[in-house]
């Protein structure tokens, strides 16, 4: 059986990434190493890894810190808007939005440029797919 454990965000300043991570959470990060973060959900892990280690590993141009435009990383949060009027302090691609498929999300990005979704399902519909799913 294949069990899906993280995502990883290479990052030139891994200080910087995991503080905004633990911010945008309210979880805090354990730091195995210095040039490496998780923030462990319920659901899986968040992982922020230093270029300073995946350069000599993989090679300079396998991973590009802050050149990412295709990928969202989403949290599943208990209301949107608390966390809107919490976070008002950090920049927002889209304010509070209740999309068609049943969540309420607000997009912001992170300091690398990553898009990050914050989202509550609002529809019966998309509450099913959340317990059904986890997502």
């Amino acid at each position: 059986m294949t069990i899906f454990a993280s995502v990883r965000v290479v990052t030139d300043d891994i200080d910087r990434l995991t503080t905004f991570y633990e911010h945008v959470t309210g979880l805090t990060a354990s730091r195995p190493a210095p040039v490496f973060a998780e923030v462990r959900t319920t659901a899986g892990t968040l992982a922020i890894s230093s270029s300073q280690t995946t350069k000599p590993l993989y090679g300079a141009e396998i991973a590009r810190p802050a050149d990412n435009h295709t990928v969202f990383l989403e949290f599943l949060v208990p209301d949107v808007d608390a966390e809107f009027a919490r976070l008002r302090d950090l920049e927002f691609v889209q304010e509070p939005t209740t999309m068609p498929w049943g969540n309420r999300s607000l997009l912001l990005r992170d300091p690398d440029g990553n898009l990050v979704n914050l989202f509550t399902p609002v529809t019966p519909e998309a509450a099913a797919r959340v317990a059904e799913h986890g997502s």
